[in-house]
């Protein structure tokens, strides 16, 4: 039978026996062949062989592509993380105190001798003493104010009146100081006309609550002064409030667990305040029976629970003026106590309270 009969086309180029012919639609491999027929080829990228199916593996067949290794040459399988080691339980970290110690036991060392000297060598002296803190009080306070919610509390009258304020207090009473806090609340109502009307009312109110809080509370231990034993009376005043919040760091910092105001002041605790509470009751029974003439223990108690609860809230309520400033410390002239301010929180709403119990136990 002729090839030709199937339709076709003779084979250009090959002259061998037609049993080795190529058949059509077939390229032959090897160079040899050079007909115009051949189609161009990319070269295949070589993939690795995939391992025999061992008995563990599942039915993919042997031409499956395996999916866990890697597909190119640069990637490599990423090798397990190592497995964390637990960390050993930490100790227990010991409470720190929030201030420095040192610097704070030092200045407290030396304001008291300053107090001391002054109170027993002339007692006019530590009437100056009271004037100084006052004005420097005043001045922390307006300036925060000012800085903070821009309230223009005046400062002039108020230090002006505020010092005129203790020294009246000293000389007559509580007459005097009465009459020399309202001379100085009209002072800061005339002094803020200097300025624009805007906001007139919020910085006099300022103003005026300035002169309250600072200079006329203190004027209370001007008064305690005049006594007979005057010296004794503030002594004990500033020492039950120091024993008081003394007290109320010791054992609120070593076993407070219950938050007394966690809005006003998170640091103190209900564990603290029965630490003041006590240290103060046992301060105030020594100092009445061995410091103030006619005074007897139980007067001291009486004494020493109120001087807690005063010294508390004043701390509270200095935390609260503080809170709405949005500052931690009313200055920086004291190291490891912050400003003035910020150790007359106790000692200003404490001194109405000692002097008029004072007063009712052993007279003025």
């Amino acid at each position: 039978m002729n090839d030709s009969s199937w339709g076709a086309p003779p084979q250009v180029g090959y002259g061998g026996p037609p049993e080795m012919a190529p058949v059509q639609g077939r390229t032959p491999a090897g160079p040899a062949y050079d007909g115009p027929a051949v189609q161009e080829t990319r070269p295949m990228q070589i993939v690795p062989e995939a391992p025999e199916a061992g008995p563990d593996q599942d039915d993919r067949g042997a031409g499956a592509a395996v999916t866990g290794g890697p597909l190119f040459r640069d990637e490599h399988p990423q090798e397990p993380m190592p497995t964390a080691m637990p960390e050993p339980p930490q100790p227990p970290q010991k409470k720190r105190a929030g201030r420095d110690l040192r610097a704070a036991i030092g200045v407290g060392v030396g304001l008291g001798a300053v107090i001391i000297a002054s109170l027993f060598v002339v007692k006019a002296a530590f009437v100056g003493v009271i004037v100084v803190a006052v004005v420097v009080g005043l001045w922390e306070l307006t300036s925060r104010l000012q800085e903070q919610k821009s309230i223009k509390a005046p400062l002039v009258p108020l230090a002006v009146g505020g010092a005129a304020m203790v020294v009246a207090g000293y000389v007559r009473g509580a007459e005097g100081a009465w009459v020399t806090m309202a001379l100085t609340a009209l002072a800061v109502l005339v002094w803020r006309m200097i300025e624009p009307p805007e906001n007139y009312l919020r910085d006099v109110t300022a103003g005026v609550f300035a002169a309250f809080y600072v200079p006329f509370l203190a004027t209370f231990v001007a008064m305690m002064l005049t006594a007979d034993d005057g010296p004794q009376r503030v002594i004990t005043f500033l020492l039950l409030t120091v024993v008081s919040d003394t007290g109320a760091y010791a054992i609120g910092w070593r076993f407070g667990k219950h938050k007394l105001a966690p809005r006003i002041s998170p640091g103190k605790t209900r564990e603290g305040l029965l630490g003041a509470v006590s240290f103060a009751m046992v301060a105030g029974a020594l100092c009445m029976q061995f410091l103030i003439d006619e005074g007897t223990w139980w007067q001291g108690l009486l004494l020493g629970f109120a001087v807690a609860a005063s010294a508390t809230l004043g701390d509270l309520g200095e935390s609260m003026i503080k809170r709405d400033l949005g500052i931690k410390d009313m200055g920086t002239l004291l190291p490891g106590h912050g400003g003035i301010m910020d150790r007359l929180d106790s000692l200003l709403p404490t001194a109405p309270v000692v002097w008029l119990l004072l007063v009712l136990f052993v007279g003025s």
